[in-house]
């Protein structure tokens, strides 16, 4: 089993000296780091969640980042004076927000019946179900609980009474993915399975377990270092035709993160989204806080490339294929109540985000084909996905791979979603 401190270390190496101590306070969930964002034209201070810094060897980190002060996108967009951090009301986008955004009214509204999106995370959130249940009352959307059959917990063995440790961490994680795929998909059915551990081994042996229960959609918002194990994990784990697994790309801007880049996997990019006066009304660009916090990307070293990807500059799997929201100044709102940090409303980002949004996409889109990779579709109809061609996410010596450009590109992928027709065959 791999480790995932060799991604750790690489964190730490890239903080300069001036603000090192900053850096790895917010690394550890101890501190707050402060960003200049130019969309809300104030500072929005945030910080990574505890299950971004892995507490044991093995363990890989989860993908997501609470702001925890200033004035949000979506504050600024409506005049709302409220710090960010006052966990009484929301402060970052809503269901209408992102359904807006990606094309996604009508279909959120009237597709997603008898389908079922799986999250997998680690640890328990004993909290989950309530605050779920808060984030649907809030919005409007309907009722999705355990009595119902609309919400199912269970292990990475199927148990629904023998449950791993809680942890606050993840919670925070559970919350956020369990929040994503509500906005998107509200008439779909959620089954949330929490591994023991966040060790790859027992990560998968949750995707397994949710494709067993009849999930065809499942999402992970985790990573770490790419190793030579990945090619034995992508036989293992996320070799599901019919199903659509989605990843996210990663928080430390240019680089390859495995899951992310199994050639089994939809990888997403993250962007930063704003209001604009355009047609679409919203306008993206590439998620980057600073050199080493941004949307992941690259090329991986291991895994072979899918049939579908064709780009030339990279001769194994490139990340990633397509993208969503995920910068935490544009950042979307969740209901979390356990732990230290689980005060109630509070705006989050990072690739967590985007990846259960787009799981939730394709559950809108319809259930794949029996032996499809739904990875293919969004490669198959690139006209219909919003294309992101401004920004970037690091330095890197084949210009693709870390800027957005027309068409394919690392960061954004083939871009975001502009209704649901390219995430079905």
């Amino acid at each position: 089993m791999r480790t995932n401190f060799p991604h750790i270390r690489l964190r730490w190496h890239r903080v300069g000296s001036a603000t090192a101590v900053t850096a790895a306070l917010v690394l550890a969930g101890f501190g707050t780091a402060v960003h200049a964002d130019a969309t809300t034209s104030s500072k929005v201070t945030w910080a990574a969640t505890p299950c971004a810094t892995p507490k044991k060897t093995g363990e890989l980190a989860c993908n997501s980042l609470r702001v925890t002060g200033g004035t949000t996108a979506f504050q600024k967009a409506r005049g709302i004076t409220p710090k960010a951090a006052d966990a009484a009301t929301p402060s970052g986008y809503g269901p209408s927000d992102l359904q807006s955004a990606y094309g996604l009214t009508a279909a959120a509204a009237s597709n997603g019946s008898g389908e079922t999106i799986a999250i997998v995370d680690a640890y328990n959130d004993p909290n989950a179900e309530a605050d779920l249940a808060k984030y649907r009352s809030y919005y409007g959307l309907p009722a999705c609980t355990s009595a119902s059959g609309c919400f199912k917990k269970v292990s990475q063995t199927g148990s629904t009474t023998s449950l791993p440790s809680s942890d606050a961490g993840w919670s925070e994680e559970i919350s956020l993915d369990l929040d994503m795929v509500s906005a998107i998909a509200p008439n779909a059915k959620i089954l949330l399975v929490e591994a023991k551990s966040a060790t790859m081994a027992n990560l998968g042996k949750a995707v397994n377990e949710a494709v067993t229960l009849g999930a065809k959609f499942v999402s992970n918002s985790y990573g770490g270092s790419e190793s030579s194990s990945d090619t034995s994990y992508d036989s293992s784990y996320f070799n599901h035709p019919g199903v659509a697994i989605t990843v996210s790309a990663g928080d430390e801007g240019y680089g390859a993160e495995y899951p992310a880049a199994s050639k089994y996997v939809t990888a997403v990019g993250g962007t930063k989204l704003s209001t604009s006066s355009t047609s679409r009304g919203w306008t993206e660009s590439v998620w980057k806080t600073s050199s080493t916090e941004g949307t992941g990307s690259g090329c991986s070293s291991y895994d072979a490339k899918p049939s579908w990807q064709t780009d030339t500059g990279c001769t194994k799997r490139m990340i990633a294929d397509v993208s969503a929201v995920a910068d935490p100044a544009t950042g979307v709102s969740v209901y979390d109540s356990y732990g230290s940090d689980g005060t109630g409303w509070n705006t989050y980002g990072g690739t967590s985000a985007s990846a259960p949004i787009i799981a939730s996409v394709y559950a809108l889109a319809g259930t794949p084909g029996s032996s499809d990779y739904p990875a293919q579709y969004p490669y198959e109809d690139t006209s219909a996905l919003n294309d992101v061609t401004s920004g970037n996410n690091g330095s890197c010596s084949t210009s693709y791979f870390c800027t957005a450009t027309s068409g394919y590109d690392g960061p954004t992928g083939w871009g975001t979603p502009k209704g649901v027709s390219t995430f079905t065959s």
